[in-house]
Formats: C-alpha cells, structure tokens, sequence
C-alpha cells in the first residue's frame, strides 16, 4: 500500500511512526544509498555501516525536513558525506590533510559531483513519476519503451484519440515539472548556476 505513495507522503506517515512508511522509504531510497558507496569504492561491509549510518541520520533528523520531496537529496549529500568520512577513516593520510569534497582533485570532485546530481536527478524523477496518477505513469511509460510504441498502438492500448496523446504528455511532463522535488533540483541548479 505505502509503495506506490509519494515521497511526501510516506515522510509524513513515516514521522507518525508508520512502520511500514518507514519500511517503504527504506526499500525505495536503499539503491540509491549502495549506489553511491559503489561508486565510492567501498566493500560490503563499509556500505553496509553508511547505510546504517544514514538511516539512524535520517531517523533522528526526519522531523527537521522542511521539504519532504527532497529526501531523495538529502539522502545521496549525507550518503556522499558519509562515504567520505569512512574513506577518510580507513586511509592514513598526511598530518593536518583532510578528506574531503572541498579538496579532491579536480578530476574525482568533478565526477562525484555528477554522479550525485545524477542520482538526485533519477530520485526526483522517479518521485515525480509516482505521484502522476495511473493513466499519465502508463502514457509516459508507453512513450518511453525502447523500441518506441506506435501512436496508434498507444492509442488502443489507453483507449484514447491518438490526436490526445501530445497534449496529454504534455500536461504529464508539466506536471512533472512542477513536483516539489523537481522543482528543488531545479531552483538548487538555477542557485549553482
């Protein structure tokens, strides 16, 4: 039930103690976690301790988002963050030289922070997508498929004119647009821009 709920949502279920908003949150956001220690090089058992570490953050942290939207944000900076502190931990590094996103070469600050707008990109959206009602998550998906689906094709499956399948993907794609976490991303690209 709680699956298909918007991230919004299952924050809000989640700080009334709803185990299974809880539950949801976790199963839904974990990949995007493993994901960024992968991509930091660490082994199993050091993502495993930042994914603990991040989940007791968001935990004790979970009624201090002022945008419920944005989790998937927050979670991959304190993901990241989090990875550079056991990176940092694990490695003997010279007196007084620290760690950190602010002093990586140029080439591995550039990547990290790529990879990271990369999976808040994917997080949003994939917010954004669940909160379209079903018949808009059916028309964006039908337009999506590799190869692509013949409008009339699309037309029969939705039961819709094929005529109705631009302006309906596109008031789908705006309101996409306009979804707090895409927004977010938006006004925190526009900010660094």
């Amino acid at each position: 039930m709680h699956d298909n709920l918007p991230v919004s949502d299952l924050v809000t279920c989640a700080r009334n103690g709803e185990k299974q908003a809880w539950d949801a949150l976790v199963d839904r956001y974990a990949p995007l976690i493993w994901s960024i220690c992968r991509r930091h090089g660490l082994g199993r058992a050091d993502t495993e301790d930042v994914g603990q570490a991040v989940w007791l953050y968001l935990v004790g942290h979970l009624g201090d988002l002022h945008e419920p939207a944005a989790l998937p944000g927050w979670l991959a900076t304190t993901t990241q963050r989090e990875c550079l502190r056991v990176l940092r931990a694990g490695r003997p590094l010279a007196a007084g030289h620290v760690l950190d996103a602010e002093n990586l070469p140029d080439n591995q600050a550039a990547a990290v922070e790529r990879e990271l707008l990369a999976a808040e990109r994917q997080a949003a959206l994939h917010e954004a997508f669940l909160d379209m009602p079903p018949c808009g998550q059916q028309l964006i998906a039908l337009l999506l498929e590799d190869p692509p689906v013949p409008y009339a094709e699309i037309s029969v499956r939705l039961g819709i004119p094929i005529g109705s399948i631009g302006p309906n993907r596109r008031r789908c794609l705006d309101k996409m647009r306009r979804h707090p976490a895409i927004a977010a991303l938006i006004a925190a690209e526009d900010a660094t821009a």
